[in-house]
């Protein structure tokens, strides 16, 4: 399936009906009088949070979405019938903003959660509304109102309860894949993740949560390097950070080197990032042999202040704790600035 993630879209409304001037002709009725219906109101555009939809590809093709018109009213006293209201679904997670001044219009994050992004025109009076004891025999009606109309923008941001950054080719995809249903592409070469992917994540008796696989960041992801700020807002709603760090790449003269790197791009993408809990997991253990040089990286993380683990998520070694790590992180009300941990996995 294709991820999209951001559009432009118009979504118009209907129109109203017309009202109707009519008068009623009948045999033995020679003062029938006025009898003209009203138009039907035109249907709005509504979006909707639907649990089926994953991503925005629905609009990436279509770029109009236009709902019906009300009907004419006729004769008789018989009303036009309503447009039915067309009802766009969308994912989880969708900012619908203004594309002119970017204001946002509405924050779409939960299952069935409506905004009319459009309303539908009223329907005119048929001129039998405007009988009067001096104006017996009115000849006008009231047209239909237009609907309204208006281009918006429509942006998606994940919602997950962790999210998993580092450099490209760190591992994030093995460690999703293994603590995970999900099955994203590895490979052995920078950006094989082209997209965000999520996983459902159960460890012991705690309750299940999201993890989100971002695509590797690089020095100026901020500025939109590599693959940029189209995917450092996927981040932006989660509730932990999770570095990944290939400890096989790692620099004996400057360990944290890559910790800083990440963390200089997502100050500077977003102020509101400082505020995440974060844990360090330094990943591919299986590639150092020597335990002291394992024992010396890991001490030099815990300078971080945040939790450290070490894992290798392509034999399993050290997911199981940071599982644990994260589940207890996210069961805790409010999460400390700094939370520290001395974790070590052998």
């Amino acid at each position: 399936m294709k991820f999209v993630d951001e559009v432009k879209t118009r979504v118009v409304a209907g129109n109203g009906g017309q009202g109707c001037v009519s008068f009623r002709r009948e045999k033995y009725v020679p003062k029938g009088g006025p009898d003209g219906g009203d138009g039907g109101r035109g249907g709005d555009v509504v979006l909707e949070v639907s649990e089926r939809k994953r991503t925005l590809l629905d609009f990436r093709y279509r770029h109009e979405f236009k709902a019906p018109s009300g009907t004419h009213g006729s004769g008789n006293n018989r009303h036009g019938r309503s447009g039915q209201d067309l009802i766009l679904e969308l994912p989880a997670g969708t900012l619908v903003k203004d594309p002119a001044s970017g204001e946002v219009l509405a924050d779409l994050v939960r299952p069935g959660q409506r905004w009319v992004a459009a309303k539908g025109g009223l329907g005119g009076k048929g001129n039998a509304h405007f009988t009067t004891a001096t104006r017996q025999l009115p000849r006008f009606a009231q047209p239909g109102e237009a609907g309204e109309e208006r281009e918006l923008v429509l942006e998606l941001k994940l919602l997950a309860d962790v999210g998993l950054v580092g450099l490209p080719n760190a591992g994030k995809s093995t460690l999703i894949a293994a603590v995970s249903a999900a099955r994203p592409k590895v490979a052995d070469y920078p950006f094989t993740t082209l997209v965000p992917n999520l996983g459902v994540v159960q460890y012991g008796d705690g309750a299940p949560f999201v993890i989100a696989d971002i695509p590797g960041l690089i020095a100026g992801a901020h500025q939109g390097a590599g693959l940029g700020t189209r995917f450092l807002k996927h981040i932006e709603r989660t509730r932990i950070l999770v570095h990944l760090i290939d400890v096989h790449e790692i620099l004996p003269d400057d360990p944290l080197l890559p910790y800083h790197l990440i963390e200089n791009e997502l100050l500077s993408y977003s102020d509101e990032m400082q505020n995440k809990p974060r844990v360090i997991a330094l990943n591919k253990i299986d590639l150092i042999p020597d335990p002291e040089a394992l024992q010396r990286i890991f001490h030099a993380y815990q300078e971080a202040g945040h939790p450290v683990v070490l894992l290798s998520a392509l034999d399993g070694r050290g997911v199981l704790e940071l599982l644990r790590t994260l589940t207890w992180l996210l069961s805790l009300p409010e999460h400390p600035d700094s939370l520290t941990s001395s974790i070590v996995t052998a």
